[in-house]
């Protein structure tokens, strides 16, 4: 399954709102990374957001295993440095049953401080997410202590922000969303998806966790994707809709859609 690279690509084979699910496909290694990143781009977002880079000492071996995998010299900095794709790096310690958040080399971070979450254990690190504990958490477990190396999962999801920005610091709904009405949703809401991809590297037995981030505008999407985005904001798990702001901006969103519908219907 080719998830693509770009929203447009990644929005149709995303969560619709509802119950959470790990939502994977199986990727060949030729779609594991993005072809021919920004490394300009990449440069910026890391002079531009220097914490991004954290590493506890556990994670320096599968970081330097990461790279020369990749043809490079050095660790997990450097392997995130000449990709378009953030890179985290969990490992399993002695006598525990979670992996752990050991490396990050995140320039592009979707409202998250590496900082905060380096060493957590995977529950602790999808705390904020309403529905993990009781939904997901026993499932990625087992898929973690699963995973075998060369295979590569990937997975996508999507989130609506008042920016374009690649990395989102997210602001109070009621102030993020203030300027946003029915009629200027198309150039106001952003429509930011990830695409994460999961495979465990031979050697140390780390897992590598990838997030490429793509934004785009609204007014830029199908009219199937903007239906689907309308539907999925009233199916939010309860508690969920709360987090991503959804009661700030619904109410302009679902009216840009109809608005949309009634257009291309006449």
């Amino acid at each position: 399954m080719n998830l693509g690279f770009s929203v447009p690509d990644l929005l149709p084979r995303a969560r619709g709102g509802g119950v959470l699910k790990m939502g994977l496909a199986k990727l060949d290694e030729s779609e594991w990374l993005q072809p021919d990143p920004n490394l300009q781009a990449r440069a910026e977002g890391f002079a531009d957001y220097p914490e991004g880079i954290q590493l506890l000492p556990e994670g320096e071996a599968p970081g330097a295993e990461l790279a020369t995998m990749l043809g490079l010299s050095g660790g997990l900095p450097e392997a995130a440095a000449r990709h378009h794709e953030d890179m985290c790096l969990l490992t399993l310690r002695e006598g525990e049953e979670q992996y752990r958040l050991v490396g990050a080399a995140v320039a592009w971070p979707s409202d998250w401080t590496p900082a905060e979450k380096l060493g957590l254990p995977l529950r602790a690190l999808h705390a904020p997410i309403q529905g993990y504990e009781e939904q997901l958490a026993t499932g990625v477990d087992n898929f973690m202590a699963k995973l075998k190396p060369g295979a590569i999962y990937g997975r996508c999801n999507w989130f609506i922000a008042a920016t374009d920005a690649k990395r989102w610091v997210a602001e109070p709904p009621e102030v993020a969303f203030a300027h946003v009405t029915r009629e200027n949703a198309g150039e106001t809401l952003f429509v930011r998806s990830e695409r994460q991809a999961l495979r465990r590297l031979p050697e140390t037995g780390a897992i590598l966790f990838t997030i490429g981030v793509y934004v785009a505008p609204l007014g830029a999407l199908s009219d199937s994707d903007v239906a689907m985005l309308a539907r999925a904001v009233g199916t939010l798990v309860e508690g969920e809709g709360d987090r991503r702001g959804a009661g700030a901006y619904a109410d302009a969103l679902i009216g840009y859609a109809a608005a949309r519908d009634m257009e291309r219907s006449t």
